[in-house]
């Protein structure tokens, strides 16, 4: 199985978004029965050493490079959905995506990470255009993930009141828990 992960959150080193990816991907390539793929993104943040270092001890992980800035991706990916995520990193069976952008697909399952409903809950405390470009990707996310990785119950419980997502699409996973 090939698996790709939208790993362009962690250019934003100890938050707890880019933690929690972290922490995930660790997990996640513990069982290199599989392939992996990681995207990152961002116009002037490097990849990670750990990351770099990571990639570079295992012959199963790929890394593909972009300099395409988070917003020039949201307009992208999630107002016009277009440029499906395999034109930039290949065929991959499960793509994972997090905190800020929805690619589409063209035949990988889709998995996403949600954090909290924030923005739907109190838009007012947040950044308008943080609340614009959330809402617009879960827009995608209830359309077309076939997996919700929450990171508790308290967001599981959100997901299926605020968003009306079905239950068997949720999946908590804790912080630092193991897969």
């Amino acid at each position: 199985m090939v698996i790709g992960i939208d790993i362009s959150q962690l250019a934003y080193r100890n938050i707890g978004v880019s933690n929690y990816l972290e922490n995930l991907v660790s997990k996640l390539i513990e069982n290199d029965n599989h392939e992996f793929v990681f995207f990152f993104s961002s116009l002037r943040r490097e990849v990670p050493i750990s990351i770099k270092k990571l990639v570079d001890s295992n012959r199963n992980i790929t890394l593909k490079r972009f300099r395409i800035p988070p917003l020039v991706l949201h307009l992208l990916w999630n107002k016009l959905h277009l440029a499906p995520l395999e034109n930039f990193v290949g065929n991959v069976d499960v793509f994972i995506t997090s905190d800020w952008t929805e690619p589409p697909a063209k035949k990988a399952l889709k998995a996403t990470i949600l954090y909290d409903l924030i923005v739907y809950k109190y838009p007012e405390e947040t950044d308008d255009k943080i609340v614009a470009v959330q809402e617009e990707k879960l827009k995608w996310v209830k359309k077309e993930s076939d997996i919700i990785f929450c990171i508790s119950e308290a967001t599981k419980k959100d997901a299926e009141d605020i968003l009306s997502l079905d239950s068997k699409k949720l999946k908590v996973i804790y912080p630092g828990s193991i897969l």
